[in-house]
């Protein structure tokens, strides 16, 4: 996910965060720069980091697991209404089942996990937000503007 690195965000409008304000915590250049769009995007009108619980059961041990979203926001659509989103920041790759190479190898076998794991994670915040009337959105890389995604091939 870009280079790993962490470290504690200042908004520039304080009165827009949900959540304790000296404490915003971001995970990795990727959440950084959400924050930096959450904070100065003018129709996003309140936002968190790591604010919500929501409960799913892990594919990995069948138990019941706490998930904390990267993001929450409140926003103004361009016809003014107002709205509500779930956001999650992962790379695309985590987004698609893993391509099975010829060999299953232990990397493969890690990435099949975290497949489940985070659709499980997912399709539970999807009924959440769903319930409430919220959008869940995961942000890759293309979403972030940090790459260009690939063209189709011909």
């Amino acid at each position: 996910m870009g280079k790993y690195f962490q470290g504690k965000y200042q908004p520039r409008n304080p009165q827009k965060y949900v959540g304790d304000v000296d404490n915003i915590v971001y995970r990795s250049s990727w959440e950084l720069k959400a924050m930096n769009w959450l904070d100065s995007n003018t129709s996003i009108l309140k936002w968190g980091s790591e604010e919500l619980i929501i409960m799913y059961v892990s594919p990995k041990d069948g138990r019941p697991h706490r998930y904390f979203p990267d993001f929450v926001m409140q926003y103004k659509t361009s016809k003014g209404e107002i709205k509500h989103a779930i956001l999650e920041v992962k790379p695309s790759v985590q987004c698609q089942m893993p391509k099975q190479p010829k060999r299953q190898t232990k990397r493969y076998l890690n990435e099949v996990v975290t497949y489940a794991v985070n659709q499980a994670k997912w399709e539970a915040a999807r009924q959440w937000a769903s319930k409430k009337g919220w959008d869940f959105v995961v942000l890759d890389e293309y979403a972030l503007n940090i790459a260009k995604r690939p063209r189709a091939k011909a």
